[in-house]
């Protein structure tokens, strides 16, 4: 049986809106069938998000210093807490159809903690799960994060933030994901030496189609963009 195509995007750096915008038309078009899976792979410039969870008090900075630093805030629809989004780090956005797909939400959070091991593991970092947590552990710090949302349609959306090359002194602004009492780390500060961003979303969307069992078949951007825009199209016809 031919598995089924998922889509891979390599958007560079850009803004949360956009890719947040982004990720709706897809997950719209994904829900009617007009496309397949997709996952999307980028970095966003400094930015903190705010999910369903966050506590208030997990900013531990005044706001007026974040628009001094130029740091985007934004209050989204994904689970969990507070997270910080910058350069060097590796973003992912699946755009799944999960209908029919045993487990429901947890089973969705552990195969993409998997495919972080897996993907880490290639690179020649040991990473793993720590009980009571969600994400991807070194030890007792956290190298990747991961909030997402399930539609009402079964399509996915937001996903996973990879530490490789981040600053991250970013996190001490805030109480990353709500957990005081664990540290951050990124794969080059573990590694100690640089990898290139495109090294980890190589061996990352080779992880998601081995986890999900999906064919990944890569398109650029300029593919995406006409994805979003018959969806526009479709909705003015």
């Amino acid at each position: 049986m031919d598995r089924r195509i998922c889509h891979v995007c390599s958007l560079g750096r850009i803004d949360y809106g956009i890719a947040w915008k982004m990720q709706k038309a897809l997950a719209a078009a994904r829900a009617e069938e007009r496309i397949p899976d997709t996952l999307l792979l980028l970095e966003h410039p400094p930015t903190y998000t705010l999910g369903r969870r966050t506590d208030p008090s997990h900013f531990l900075v005044p706001r007026e210093l974040l628009l001094r630093q130029g740091v985007a805030v934004y209050h989204v629809d994904r689970g969990g807490d507070i997270t910080f989004h910058g350069p060097g780090q590796l973003v992912g956005y699946p755009v799944l159809n999960l209908q029919g797909c045993p487990g429901g939400p947890s089973r969705y959070l552990r195969d993409l903690e998997e495919v972080l091991i897996e993907g880490l593991a290639a690179l020649g970092v040991a990473s793993g799960r720590l009980s009571g947590f969600t994400g991807v552990w070194v030890g007792h710090e956290k190298i990747a994060a991961i909030g997402v949302k399930i539609n009402a349609r079964r399509i996915t959306e937001h996903g996973f933030a990879l530490n490789v090359s981040t600053d991250l002194h970013y996190f001490n602004q805030i109480v990353p994901c709500g957990i005081r009492e664990k540290g951050v780390t990124s794969l080059e500060q573990v590694l100690g030496r640089s990898v290139a961003i495109y090294e980890v979303e190589r061996e990352v969307a080779h992880a998601f189609g081995k986890v999900f069992d999906l064919e990944m078949v890569e398109v650029s951007p300029i593919e995406i963009a006409s994805f979003i825009e018959e969806k526009h199209e479709a909705a003015r016809s």
